[in-house]
């Protein structure tokens, strides 16, 4: 399977010290609302994406913990960059739903992963993992984002 272009962009960039960072403030320009997380993508890579989200009051609730739905923008960013970096070039998708329960109190940085590993990629429904944990591995959201998976449109000569 040939290398998607978001990949390519990651290998590319993850290389250099900074690259990361650079990469992550690319990435979530693409849907400007990620960037209200500050998120770092701190893996990409067929079948696995893994999002930080730091602890800081823009991200809190009013009890003091990482608000939930900060915590979903991140599973949705690792979400649409595992996806982009996974699915066949033959493919493309859509976000069609998000079901998601919340576990425990998200009081530290939060770890948000996509692991679609070993997956089959089809057309229709597609069920994407996902996964928030605190910085001592506790599970505090987890779920899955479903998508709309089709064939892309034949292109016209």
């Amino acid at each position: 399977m040939a290398k998607s272009k978001l990949l390519e962009i990651y290998d590319k960039w993850h290389k250099f010290s900074f690259g990361n960072r650079l990469f992550s403030w690319f990435f979530s320009k693409q849907a400007p609302y990620f960037a209200t997380i500050k998120p770092y993508v701190v893996d990409l890579r067929p079948g696995y994406c893994e999002v930080l989200i730091k602890k800081r009051k823009s991200v809190e609730n009013h009890i003091g913990t990482v608000h939930v739905i900060a915590i979903c923008n991140g599973l949705e960013m690792a979400m649409g960059a595992v996806s982009e970096a996974s699915i066949p070039s033959h493919l493309r998708w859509i976000p069609k739903g998000m079901t998601l329960d919340y576990t425990a109190k998200a009081g530290s940085d939060i770890r948000c992963v996509a692991n679609v590993d070993g997956k089959e990629w089809a057309p229709g429904d597609f069920l994407v993992p996902v996964t928030a944990f605190d910085e001592n591995d506790v599970i505090v959201v987890e779920g899955h984002i479903k998508l709309w998976v089709s064939e892309k449109p034949a292109k016209k000569s």
